[in-house]
């Protein structure tokens, strides 16, 4: 039997159908991902405030705070959010609105799982690079003021 390969990694899967997050929790988890599910928009913006995600799988269509305007708060609040948008109906219109507001992709359900690993590893890879980068600033700006 071949063992699925392993990616480490923290993901926030954020949607409203409860036995789809059931299911894909199991299956990232599987594959050595730790995982973390919400079933509305309101419950992740209060997730990201207690916990760092290397990505976020948000599904388009829910109801109250819908996907679009979870992912515009999500990244008002923390920009570099590495967010990935899923979606079982697809339009160009809603596509080119999440991309505008910082969604990494856009992928469309029934999800190849393999896609979506690939996706997760891409953004834990920005992620990560982003966090270097601002703490390169952070210690050329103690640099600076120190004179040194």
């Amino acid at each position: 039997m071949i063992t699925p390969s392993k990616l480490e990694g923290n993901v926030l899967l954020v949607d409203d159908e409860e036995q789809f997050l059931e299911v894909l929790t199991a299956r990232l988890k599987i594959r050595g991902l730790t995982v973390d599910s919400v079933m509305a928009g309101e419950d992740a913006l209060a997730r990201i405030d207690e916990e760092s995600f290397d990505a976020i799988v948000l599904d388009l269509a829910m109801p109250g705070l819908g996907g679009i305007e979870t992912l515009r708060r999500l990244k008002e609040k923390q920009p570099d959010l590495q967010i990935i948008m899923l979606t079982g109906q697809a339009t160009v219109k809603s596509s080119i609105e999440a991309m505008k507001l910082g969604a990494e992709d856009f992928l469309e359900k029934p999800l190849d799982l393999n896609v979506l690993l690939e996706k997760i590893r891409e953004a834990k890879n920005k992620r990560m690079l982003l966090i270097e980068k601002s703490h390169q600033a952070e210690v050329g700006n103690i640099l600076k003021s120190k004179n040194w």
